[in-house]
């Protein structure tokens, strides 16, 4: 078996993004010798990988880049991923190269690249190499491949996990800046967990599956690994999109929130398991009481819905949408497949078309229990597995085991959810725990808000690397999400504020308090209800304190509607240069109303008509 110690140290292991761009912004002609480091360190010997680009394959996606830079006149701000090396699950089409799915027999060289991996091109992002799975990506365990088990960064007796299993491993040891995976029943997130990366499942239909070959394609999604969640959060809004070729493709409405509520509330099973792994459930109990102790309110929730719907992605009709995305392979080669693998799509044999509507029917019964319990919450907080197993006990338990993985991500996708796996801690035994959020469709921006904030609390190592996040990492401020529109907020509509309903019941989120450049005037209007001011831009003005705000983008409009006259929405230059959209006030109003430019904000001014006269 091939071990970590097999691979050559390129001196670019364990980069994040922002580490890849600061490096092509000093050395932006600097892709070959970059990239032909980077590919001195890995070996085919490695069971993560199945597949290495050739040397004729990297120098085609090189040519490319370096056209696509010359039509970009050489600005590498709108490349963000220019030259930053990537891996793929080898479930996943890129144009020239071969798919097997883990599966010698089944192999194919595909004739285009996978919707995501042209979206990731386009942006400036090599594929170096396709990586290791369990077979069809039927597993969570990394052992189901012809191509040998994959074996856990940080000890390898035990699984690394699956069904992306080749995918976290070399994202873990930092030989790329990110990789695909798939996730179906928590193929992005249990390997996320068994070694210390962060596993982004995004809402169905974000990521386009063309060019994926199927395991559930009405529950198959695009899955993310990287070592920080704002890498992980750049890469999702690089790859992702409508996808016309796609049937499952579907548009963000962009209604939901992109950042969670400032005091969240996060659900928790009101009965987990373990399966008697005591490490395990130390580890989850201490990441409750880290939440906790941050403001977090937590509260139990019956998980039964939850853990029935679960239950049928395995033991009930759902396998059979397996047996069709198998298809020829299973009906002509059996003896090709996994023996594991093939005994599960062999079950979908087992079930009518009547078991069919009826497991369809129950998931939709589970689905709006589990959306409705959800209802008021952030997230639904959980262990990203309840426990791990070692190579030898999956040999002696396949099965078993691998359904113990799943417990609590197998209903995600059937339940239409958003999810996010993150490092929280180092168990005794020297391996990693983690734990996952879930949330209702497209709430992903939220789940990453609050991922980023958790993972600068920690500042655990970055996956199996040793290294540490960089302090620029924890400088870096969200940026604004092509989901939301940041406005500013002056008046009543600042927090605690008679207005301020107008955004929260919008989803809209409270990003930070901050100030006008120092050429705005504030006034009192007269004869508004309720009291509200006016801001102008004028000579002689003053820096005026304002809220900043997210709104979903869908929402906006509905916002902009109940303005009033004389007020309107423009846009404001903020102290620090940034522009955003915010108040403004027509001329016409301000002969009657009072200058209070001088109190420097709408609070100030209401709490000095609020105190008592002083004798």
């Amino acid at each position: 078996m091939a071990s970590v110690s097999d691979t050559v140290t390129s001196p670019f292991r364990g980069f994040t993004l922002g580490e890849w761009q600061q490096h092509y912004r000093g050395a932006p002609d600097s892709l070959r010798t970059t990239l032909s480091l980077v590919m001195g360190s890995l070996s085919q010997n490695d069971n993560a990988w199945i597949y290495l680009a050739t040397a004729e394959q990297l120098e085609a996606q090189i040519l490319h880049l370096e056209a696509l830079r010359h039509q970009h006149e050489g600005l590498l701000s709108t490349l963000p991923l220019y030259g930053v090396p990537f891996a793929v699950k080898d479930n996943m089409d890129i144009a020239g190269w071969p798919t097997t799915a883990a599966c010698p027999a089944f192999a194919y060289t595909a004739e285009a690249d996978a919707t995501v991996i042209a979206n990731l091109k386009a942006k400036g992002a090599i594929v170096i190499g396709k990586t290791n799975l369990d077979q069809f990506a039927t597993g969570l365990v990394g052992t189901r491949s012809p191509y040998g088990a994959v074996p856990n960064t940080f000890n390898p007796d035990y699984v690394s996990g699956g069904s992306s299993s080749g995918s976290a491993s070399v994202l873990a040891r930092g030989l790329v800046a990110f990789s695909l995976g798939t996730d179906t029943a928590g193929s992005g997130r249990v390997p996320a967990g068994f070694n210390n990366v962060v596993g982004l499942k995004p809402t169905k239909g974000w990521l386009s599956n063309t060019g994926v070959v199927p395991a559930c394609r009405l529950n198959d999604s695009v899955s993310i690994f990287a070592l920080t969640v704002a890498d992980a959060q750049t890469v999702a809004q690089a790859a992702g999109g409508f996808d016309a070729a796609d049937a499952y493709s579907r548009r963000n409405p962009f209604t939901a929130p992109v950042a969670m509520s400032p005091h969240p509330r996060f659900a928790v099973p009101d009965s987990l398991e373990f399966f008697g792994d005591a490490l395990a459930e130390f580890e989850f109990d201490q990441a409750l009481e880290r939440l906790n102790s941050s403001g977090i309110t937590l509260v139990p929730v019956d998980f039964t819905p939850f853990r029935e719907l679960a239950e049928q992605l395995y033991y009930g009709a759902w396998v059979a949408e397996r047996t069709v995305a198998v298809g020829e392979i299973f009906e002509e080669s059996p003896e090709a497949m996994d023996p594991i693998v093939r005994g599960i799509v062999a079950n979908g044999l087992n079930y009518t078309a009547s078991d069919a509507w009826r497991a369809e029917y129950l998931r939709a019964e589970l689905s709006r229990k589990i959306n409705l319990t959800l209802e008021g919450f952030d997230a639904l907080v959980v262990p990203t597995s309840p426990t791990i197993r070692t190579q030898q006990e999956l040999v002696q338990e396949p099965v078993l085991y691998n359904s113990q993985f799943g417990i609590y991500t197998n209903f995600t996708n059937l339940a239409d959810l958003s999810a996010l796996a993150l490092p929280s801690s180092m168990r005794a035994d020297g391996l990693p725990a983690g734990i996952t959020l879930i949330a209702p469709a497209w709430h992903d921006d939220a789940l990453a808000s609050f991922g980023r904030q958790w993972q600068r609390s920690l500042n655990l190592p970055l996956g199996a690397t040793g290294l540490a996040m960089k302090s620029e990492e924890f400088m870096t401020s969200a940026p604004v999400s092509a989901a939301c529109v940041r406005v500013a907020v002056v008046g009543a509509h600042l927090t605690g504020m008679p207005l301020n309903f107008q955004l929260t019941s919008r989803n809209a989120v409270r990003v930070e308090q901050t100030t006008t450049a120092a050429t705005y005037k504030l006034y009192a209007l007269a004869n508004t209800t309720p009291p509200k001011p006016g801001l102008v831009r004028a000579e002689g003005g003053s820096a005026i304190i304002v809220e900043l705000w997210d709104i979903p983008l869908a929402r906006f409009g509905e916002f902009v509607a109940e303005i009033p006259a004389p007020l309107g929405m423009g846009s404001l230059e903020l102290a620090d240069g940034r522009r955003v959209k915010g108040f403004i006030c027509e001329p016409w109003a301000l002969g009657e109303a009072t200058d209070i430019t001088a109190f420097g904000g709408w609070r100030s001014y209401i709490q000095s008509l609020n105190s008592p006269v002083k004798s």
